[in-house]
């Protein structure tokens, strides 16, 4: 129930690894960023699992207001139910 917020930019090279197992999310603070990412294994759709971004249970706190969300993203029930 803990997270950590990192800016990665073309400024500051940082790069971070997230485990297998580990929730991750997203955010750009520019128009037109581009965010790469690779996986451990190959993506398989019907497994993917989540959760929403704003779920109060981990109280992130976003530097900026997200604007566009997929509805996918937007449709994960809060956490533990």
């Amino acid at each position: 129930m803990r997270w950590i917020g990192v800016e990665l930019s073309a400024e500051n090279y940082r790069m971070m690894y997230v485990p297998k197992g580990f929730a991750h999310g997203f955010l750009t603070l520019q128009d037109r960023s581009e965010v790469f990412y690779q996986m451990s294994e190959f993506y398989v759709p019907e497994l993917a699992r989540g959760v929403r971004w704003n779920d109060p249970a981990f109280a992130i706190e976003w530097p900026i207001e997200a604007i566009v969300i997929t509805e996918k993203d937007r449709g994960y029930a809060d956490f533990g139910r």
